[in-house]
């Protein structure tokens, strides 16, 4: 138990010190560095991390500090290590349907006031109709096996989850930001389960070499306005799953989970489990 402390202080002064910081490297050195020290057959390691980025209000440019949450996992043994790299940030989402039953009730109002079908449209393409909205959390994690040489940074992986829902969020904003925000979310309404469609289609895009065994999670959950309850959606699987039942219509019976497949055995991803 005595070697544990002394191995992790070596991991981070190696990482931290000696290359750039990334979660999921400080957690595959302390992984391999146990496995190593121990004699063991298998070690895991999951951390944590507050993350500050700096960016600039939508209008104004006014400088605001966003905190976004980092995972790293890893799992080192006689195979070689597989990582998994998460993030998690904040956002808004504009809900369709009830900004659907606002424009069917407005339309009426407008058809009754005596303006035409094509003024009718030419307001709503103008004016962003009304509906509630709430905030949303979104978490992506990445899964890279043990012969998938891929880089894939945390920032991207950050701004693909805030690009998947209706809008970002920002803690310090003028006036004219939070126009911008509020009328954004509005013209890219998106039930909770669109954010975690979106997720999974931007992960592919920018990362095709992920259907060679890459694993995906993304979850969204909405705190609802409207409603006490909160809303959860979530698809785990390796990426080439995904992608085939895209392609085929059909759908796998069982989605991999994330500890499915960090326990997986080499070579073993894509069977039935």
């Amino acid at each position: 138990m005595s070697r544990f402390d002394e191995i992790v202080e070596e991991a981070i002064e190696e990482v931290v010190l000696g290359e750039a910081f990334k979660a999921e490297t400080l957690a595959a050195h302390i992984a391999e560095r146990v496995r190593d020290r121990q004699d063991a057959l298998r070690a895991e390691v999951t951390i944590e991390a507050r993350y500050p980025e700096h960016k600039p209000a939508p209008v104004s440019g006014m400088a605001t500090q966003e905190i976004y949450t980092l995972f790293g996992s890893a799992v080192a043994s006689e195979r070689g290590t597989r990582m998994l790299v998460g993030v998690a940030a904040q956002g808004i989402t504009a809900c369709p349907c009830a900004q659907e039953l606002v424009a069917g009730r407005s339309r009426e109002r407008l058809t009754e006031e005596g303006f035409t079908d094509d003024e009718i449209e030419r307001v709503f393409a103008s004016v962003p109709v009304a509906t509630h909205n709430q905030r949303g959390i979104g978490s992506l994690h990445i899964g890279l096996g043990e012969d998938l040489q891929l880089e894939v940074d945390a920032r991207d992986l950050l701004h693909i989850v805030e690009q998947s829902m209706s809008s970002e969020i920002y803690e310090l904003m003028k006036r004219s930001d939070e126009a911008e925000v509020v009328e954004k979310a509005h013209r890219h309404p998106r039930f909770v389960e669109d954010c975690v469609r979106e997720m999974v289609r931007r992960v592919t895009d920018a990362f095709p070499r992920l259907r060679d065994g890459g694993f995906i999670l993304a979850r969204q959950e909405n705190l609802e306005t409207i409603h006490r309850h909160s809303v959860i959606a979530e698809r785990s699987g390796l990426v080439s799953e995904i992608l085939a039942e895209l392609d085929t219509g059909e759908h796998s019976r069982h989605h991999m989970t994330e500890r499915e497949w960090l326990e997986a055995p080499c070579g073993e991803e894509a069977g039935s489990m």
